[in-house]
Parts: C-alpha cells; sequence; structure tokens
C-alpha cells in the first residue's frame, strides 16, 4: 500500500509542487490550503505523514498540531513544519509541543525525501519495541515452561565456580545468593535473587564456565532450563534478547557499585548498605521499617569483612536506634536513617 502524505499550506506554489514530487516518488497525497481543512483531512484520511506550514491563516501550524494531539486517532501521525527562515527561531515552541521534525523553505526534493523518510523509519522502530514489549511476557512464560521445577533445601549448593554451565534457573518460590569463595575460607557476595528472577545467565551467554558460585538462603522452588531451550530462545526470540540485554546490563551496574564501596566506602557505611541491599531485595518496599533475615555470614560476605566486625557495626546501629533483632531477624527501624548514614 502507497504511504499517505498530507501538506497543510497556504502557499499554491510549494503546495502543488511538493504534491507532484510525493506523487511522483509513489506516495498518495492530500493537500489543504489551511489548518481548518487540514486537521478534518487529517482525521478523515489518517496520513502516515503530515507536513504543515506555520504561519496560516484562520488556524496556523501550532493550532493545528495541537488539536491533532489532543485526538487519540491522529496523535501518534509524525508532524512536520514547513518553515521559512525567518520563523526559524519559532521552531523551539513547535518542537516543544511535539513536532517530529522540520523543513525549512526553500527544501529541495531529497531533504524532503529524508525528512519523510526518517520518520517513517522512527514509527517502524518503535512499533517494533512496543510489540516485543506486548510479547515479552508469553515468551519469557514459554521460556519458563521450558524447564523442571525441583524444591531445594536451605543453604543448599546450586553450582560452583568452575563447573560448566548446562541450565538457566529461574525462582518460583525462595532465596539465592552467588558469591566468590577465597583461598583463606573468605566469601564475597556478588548477587541476590528472589521470587522472580533469573539467574546463572551470565556464563551462559558468555559461553564460558561459572566465575562465581550458587547457594540458596532458604527453602526455595527453583525451575532448570536447559542450556539448548535458553540459547535457542535467546538467539530467535528478540523480547528474550531484550530482557536478558537489560539483566547483564544491571549486573554490570551493581558490580561497579559494589567494588567502588569496596575501594572508597567505611566499614559502617558497607554495612549499612549490605541491609539496605537485603531490605530493598527481599523486603515489601511499602514502609520506612521492615524485618529481614539473613545470617551473620551471609550478612558479613555482602559487606566484604570479617564476621565480627559486621557483629560489632550491628551492635552500634542497635544503640543507635537503627536496628533491633530478635533471634536471626534484623529489624531496621528507619530506612530513611540507615541511607543518611556517613562515611
Amino acid at each position: 500500500m502507497k504511504k499517505k502524505v498530507l501538506i497543510i499550506e497556504d502557499n499554491n506554489d510549494i503546495r502543488e509542487s511538493t504534491a507532484e514530487v510525493l506523487d511522483l516518488a509513489g506516495y498518495e497525497t492530500f493537500t489543504a490550503k489551511h489548518g481548518k481543512v487540514g486537521v478534518e483531512m487529517a482525521v478523515n484520511h489518517l496520513p502516515d505523514v503530515i507536513l504543515c506550514d506555520i504561519m496560516m491563516p484562520e488556524l496556523d501550524g501550532y493550532g493545528v498540531l495541537y488539536l491533532l494531539n489532543k485526538n487519540p486517532k491522529t496523535a501518534n501521525i509524525p508532524f512536520i513544519f514547513i518553515t521559512a527562515k525567518t520563523e526559524r527561531a519559532d521552531m523551539r515552541k513547535g518542537m516543544e509541543m511535539g513536532a517530529d521534525d522540520y523543513l525549512t523553505k526553500p527544501f529541495d526534493d531529497i531533504e524532503l525525501f529524508k525528512a519523510i523518510e526518517s520518520r517513517f523509519k522512527k514509527k517502524q522502530q518503535s512499533a517494533g519495541f512496543n510489540a516485543v514489549a506486548g510479547n515479552s511476557e508469553t515468551v519469557m512464560d514459554e521460556l519458563r515452561k521450558k524447564g523442571k521445577s525441583r524444591p531445594v533445601g536451605n543453604k543448599q549448593i546450586i553450582y560452583v565456580e568452575g563447573d560448566e554451565p548446562a541450565h538457566l534457573y529461574y525462582i518460583t518460590r525462595g532465596q539465592v545468593k552467588t558469591y566468590k569463595r577465597f583461598k583463606d575460607g573468605r566469601e564475597l557476595s556478588s548477587g541476590l535473587y528472589h521470587d522472580g528472577d533469573f539467574f546463572g545467565y551470565e556464563s551462559l551467554c558468555n559461553g564460558e564456565v561459572y566465575a562465581e558460585n550458587a547457594a540458596t538462603l532458604t527453602e526455595s522452588e527453583i525451575i532448570q532450563i536447559p542450556k539448548a531451550d535458553f540459547m535457542e530462545y535467546l538467539l530467535n526470540h528478540q523480547a528474550v534478547s531484550k530482557t536478558f540485554i537489560a539483566l547483564l546490563s544491571g549486573n554490570v551496574r551493581d558490580k561497579g557499585k559494589q567494588m567502588l564501596q569496596l575501594a572508597y566506602s567505611s566499614v559502617r557505611k558497607r554495612v549499612a548498605e549490605a541491609l539496605l541491599q537485603v531490605a530493598t531485595k527481599f523486603g515489601d518496599g511499602k514502609t520506612d521499617s521492615c524485618t529481614i533475615r539473613i545470617s551473620r555470614d551471609d550478612l558479613a560476605a555482602l559487606v566484604g569483612t570479617a564476621s565480627e566486625t559486621v557483629s560489632r557495626m550491628l551492635a552500634d546501629f542497635k544503640d543507635e536506634k537503627l536496628i533491633d533483632k530478635t533471634g536471626n531477624a534484623i529489624n531496621i527501624l528507619s530506612i530513611e536513617k540507615l541511607k543518611n548514614i556517613k562515611q
């Protein structure tokens, strides 16, 4: 089908010559000699792009754009202003109102075609992204159904550094940590995961052995998705590739932040940040206080320090009325106050 272009221009020569050029290029054109007629034609014909002069009698270009933006049928049609050189200072107003582009008179055929084709290309890209977003959950559900669910007990190893990855993992219930273990026995946690999270995908995407360990923090229910199924979906479904690109980008950002904290933050600040990280990941996020359950050793692995040091910091926080402790539960009394702890 031919692409439809509406030209709203009060200058007869410019209007007719522009239409003639576009007709020869294979477009279907409609013309209007002033804004009011242009708005009516836009609603009736729903063109693929609109070219509109700014200075016109009865209804100027700004008025046309305003009315079209108010109408759901025409609000998303690409809109290009046609302006004289003396009016270029007014273009800022047009762009702020939602115009997509502008052409300065006099313009040649190549400028005209490039402006229109650029709008078509961006509209197609936008439609593609929207389709991916709309289809994302369906495809991800299909991917999850490729795996088998199994219960995993508390403090159980899921995979070990140096293992060849064979599965993508998805948590339907529970909590999981990933961590590095050093020769002296110390641990440094690299990630926390809970219901609805995937993990173990970095090594699969890189085609490498696991660079870290994974273990449960609580009793969990985990889906194991075979590597072959994951790679097929990753390569053939844009929704899946887009999801995991975002996850990988987030991991890089989080690990960069963790390294900066290890290098420059005090232990006091790092313990506060670790408590906030657990609260953000495993808390309900609805109030300024929450209760988290994490062992002293696991918290120390998040901080990157000894368990005894974490115990001293927790005692200090308790004295300062920032937290309270009940058995193995830590009651954070004020998330905001923890955020405001200085170095």
